[in-house]
């Protein structure tokens, strides 16, 4: 996999980081892609000190032209974009009757315009290639649903159903399409902000899973590096919930 390139978004932190990292250390060349390209820094180092390829680059997801300039300057300094991995998200915990057709907009122009244009740009690299991974990190909130989470859950369960359709639609070039909607992942930017929100205590989570503990970003990018390689071609317009057996719908 040495000559495949990566375009990790919302890699700044957290999930997104954690996958461009476990993609690096498979030989992956990883473009770190998020809003604030300083955020990149530190992922992009520790890419660099592992003795990795990566690059920062700076985007707004549900801008076509600052994507568009942000995937010149990856395929000018490492080549033609064969995976892409939409893990770029913004969450929020308002009640629905105080939703805003604001608030409502900019969820869905990031959660769903976001990996709608990164992956309307990324394909024809993956076309002319006969090769593509695309990987979209929902949430498990579009599976159960969730309390003051409308605009979220509703968004990432349009990825569900974006993957499957992309998937059927790609196949015929040897492009794979899958979901990964992460369950009860801490040390992300999203749960540390959010955890005094959570409508169960972290320890009693822990205690309802099957594996008696909470998930961490590594446990997505393991699963995302799979679905990215070789072995997983016959794979495609799947939902893989990583979230330690949580029970889902």
């Amino acid at each position: 996999m040495t000559s495949k390139v990566a375009v990790v978004t919302g890699a700044a932190a957290g999930i997104g980081a954690a996958c461009a990292k476990r993609l690096a250390s498979e030989g992956i060349a990883v473009a770190v892609l998020d809003l604030d390209v300083e955020r990149c820094a530190e992922t992009v180092k520790a890419i660099v000190d592992a003795g990795g390829t990566a690059i920062p680059v700076a985007a707004d997801v549900s801008d076509r032209d600052t994507v568009r300039a942000a995937l010149a300057i990856v395929r000018e300094q490492l080549g033609a974009i064969t995976i892409l991995v939409n893990n770029a998200g913004v969450t929020d915990f308002t009640p629905f009757e105080e939703l805003t057709d604001e608030k409502w907009d900019f969820i869905y122009a990031v959660n769903v315009r976001g990996p709608f244009v990164m992956t309307q740009e990324c394909l024809p690299d993956m076309k002319s290639a006969g090769w593509g991974r695309i990987v979209n990190i929902s949430s498990s909130s579009a599976q159960t649903g969730a309390i003051s989470m409308v605009p979220y859950s509703s968004s990432k369960g349009a990825i569900v159903t974006m993957t499957r359709s992309m998937a059927q639609e790609f196949g015929p070039w040897g492009i794979t399409v899958n979901n990964i909607p992460p369950g009860s992942i801490m040390g992300t930017i999203m749960s540390e902000e959010n955890r005094s929100r959570f409508q169960i205590p972290t320890d009693v989570l822990a205690s309802t899973l099957p594996v008696r503990r909470l998930g961490e970003p590594d446990d997505i990018a393991n699963a995302c590096a799979w679905l990215c390689d070789e072995r997983s071609s016959y794979v495609t317009g799947q939902t893989i919930s990583v979230n330690g057996g949580r029970v889902v719908t």
